[in-house]
């Protein structure tokens, strides 16, 4: 009697010792990398704003006091996102949708036009085209999960897709914000090649893409500025652009280790947008090669735990949530690198975390923690149709020589730790 009551004492223990079965500890490393960002990207700005700031607005801690209230607000929506159900995403995000395109028709009827676009609701602030990347991705992965069975049927995954995308891009276009609205429909092919999509409706979408980016290169007046002026800069660095002009100057007098922070001079003698879109010349001229590389392997760390957080969310909707978040940080992160080095046409993307910007750094931020909160779900937690979402490495075997889908493996519940 005493032996059997022992057993039953033990076998009950772990139960009581965790009551939620359904849940497990944040990831800790990402937790970490978008903080040592954050903080990285706080002294930055700093040194990159103050001089702009005391001229523009009388303060040189202007820009970074209210960086610093935005990275609070940021912080504390990621923490409510983090305990926010991500299946819950499933009954609001049609009003968040329908949200951000009011917000984005809004922008064109205010018509506030500043450096040649309209693409804020006051003074410059509250841009709409930042968190409706966020939005997109989070409209896209339920509607792509909710016709993970149909996707392919041309009529019933690419053709809606195509408007889905149509209509935020179009109304991101018309900013114009060509930068934003390229980001929007590259997330959209990557989220419909995640979930499965045919080889055929993906070359259907490369072909679209590249007759849309014909067209507004032939018919926009600053899509063929910038297209002009990258190719000549790829001839000879000498003729590109002003802006990337300063920036390769600051690169090239950044060096190895940099001048020093604050130290650096090009800030000061008319390279554009400083805090913002010019951040990362600031960083390279002021820290050199060593903090650019520093820079970019804080966001390889991020990729790879969001990418590892994707591997082992509990579901389809999950994995796409988590991996189209992480492409769109990354995405973010490279162009505006690459633009500052005269390695793509010129393009408005913020660096996340570091770049001065509200809009951008607080959609940044709830993006993280909506992957927070994926990361805390165990497949225990999720009633799930093991035969109707794939992993990674199953989408991958969906392309097999003869074009045929596999069947996925069923995948297991419980994984250790990437």
């Amino acid at each position: 009697m005493g032996t059997r009551t022992f057993v039953n004492e033990r076998s009950a223990f772990p139960q009581s010792r965790n009551p939620a079965r359904g849940k497990r500890s944040v990831d800790i490393p990402l937790i970490l990398t978008v903080i040592a960002l954050a903080v990285f990207g706080l002294i930055m700005l700093y040194s990159a704003s103050f001089d702009f700031s005391f001229n523009e607005y009388g303060s040189s801690t202007y820009m970074f006091v209210r960086q610093v209230k935005w990275l609070g607000l940021g912080i504390a929506v990621a923490f409510v996102l983090s305990l926010f159900d991500y299946h819950n995403w499933r009954k609001i995000v049609l009003f968040a949708m329908l949200g951000t395109i009011v917000l984005l028709i809004t922008v064109l009827i205010i018509n506030e036009i500043r450096l040649g676009a309209s693409r804020s609701l006051f003074e410059g602030s509250y841009q709409p085209s930042e968190i409706s990347k966020l939005v997109t991705v989070i409209y896209l992965s339920v509607w792509l999960y909710a016709k993970r069975q149909s996707l392919h049927d041309i009529k019933l995954g690419l053709i809606p897709l195509g408007v889905i995308l149509g209509i935020i891009g179009g109304l991101i276009y018309l900013q114009p914000d060509l930068s934003a609205a390229g980001t929007v429909l590259i997330l959209g092919g990557l989220l419909f090649f995640l979930a499965g999509a045919e080889i055929r409706q993906i070359l259907l979408l490369l072909i679209a893409a590249i007759l849309m980016g014909w067209v507004v290169v032939q018919f926009s007046a600053t899509g063929q500025d910038r297209v002009d002026s990258f190719v000549v800069g790829l001839q000879d660095p000498i003729h590109s652009s002003y802006h990337v002009q300063r920036s390769l100057e600051a690169v090239i007098k950044g060096g190895i280790f940099g001048v020093g922070l604050g130290q650096a001079d090009t800030k000061l003698t008319g390279l554009p947008f400083a805090p913002t879109d010019s951040i990362f010349a600031v960083v390279v001229e002021e820290l050199g090669l060593f903090g650019a590389v520093l820079l970019m392997s804080l966001y390889a760390a991020l990729l790879w735990r969001g990418l590892a957080i994707a591997r082992r969310a509990p579901d389809m909707l999950g994995t796409l949530l988590a991996s189209g978040i992480t492409f769109w940080i990354g995405m973010e992160a490279l162009i505006n690198m690459a633009v500052m080095v005269g390695l793509m046409p010129f393009a408005g993307n913020a660096l996340p975390f570091v770049s001065a910007g509200g809009s951008n750094l607080v959609s940044m931020l709830c993006g993280i923690g909506i992957m927070l909160n994926i990361s805390r779900q165990r497949g225990e937690s999720v009633r799930k149709e093991e035969n109707d979402w794939r992993s990674f490495g199953a989408v991958i075997d969906l392309r097999r020589r003869n074009g045929r889908r596999s069947v996925s493996r069923p995948r297991r519940s419980q994984r250790g730790s990437v």
